[in-house]
């Protein structure tokens, strides 16, 4: 178990590779496609990564291609796993306030775990990792460089992790895309 430091570190972590070619499945409905062969592997190297960043949970959302990439990466790390449905893809028919009301309560509960015992993943998809980091305060022109970076318009790409670390007191949390695989 991680010492205790009173910082809260999350790290926002969008799923591996899905299998784009699949269209006779709703992509932000459960299940939505599985991974492919290369997410599994981008899957695997974010398992390393976990390991060595202290990752002491995951938080997965219930889609397949989240949940895969949670299960390969938390195997490789040697911890535990669990859903969260309010994490999940962002759907065609919410807004910013439909996001906000599911997401920001497992957030904060999340914040006040990792403050506690370590650092915490959130297995979550692009579009809602967009919008907590823009919650956290990324400034946009950031955001803008980084959406054009990555597929899809996402701020970053298949199997990749923003830290967002805040220390006990402070008002600013300090955000990094700390890992690309």
């Amino acid at each position: 178990m991680t010492e205790n430091t009173n910082t809260a570190r999350i790290y926002l972590i969008r799923h591996a590779t899905p299998d784009w070619n699949r269209k006779d499945i709703p992509y932000d409905i459960p299940p939505g496609p599985p991974l492919v062969e290369q997410g599994e592997l981008e899957a695997a190297r974010l398992g390393e990564f976990i390991r060595q960043a202290g990752i002491i949970k995951l938080y997965h959302s219930p889609l397949e291609r989240a949940k895969r990439t949670a299960q390969i990466s938390a195997a490789i790390a040697g911890i535990s796993i669990e859903q969260e449905l309010a994490i999940a893809e962002w759907r065609s028919s919410e807004g910013d306030q439909q996001i906000a009301e599911r997401f920001l309560p497992v957030w904060d509960r999340t914040v006040a775990e990792s403050a506690t015992l370590g650092p915490i993943g959130l297995v979550s998809h692009g579009g809602p990792i967009r919008f907590m980091l823009e919650k956290l305060g990324l400034p946009g022109p950031i955001m803008e460089s980084h959406r054009k970076l990555y597929d899809h318009g996402n701020p970053l790409p298949p199997a990749g992790a923003w830290l967002a670390e805040k220390p006990e007191g402070s008002e600013v949390w300090n955000l990094t895309l700390i890992f690309i695989p």
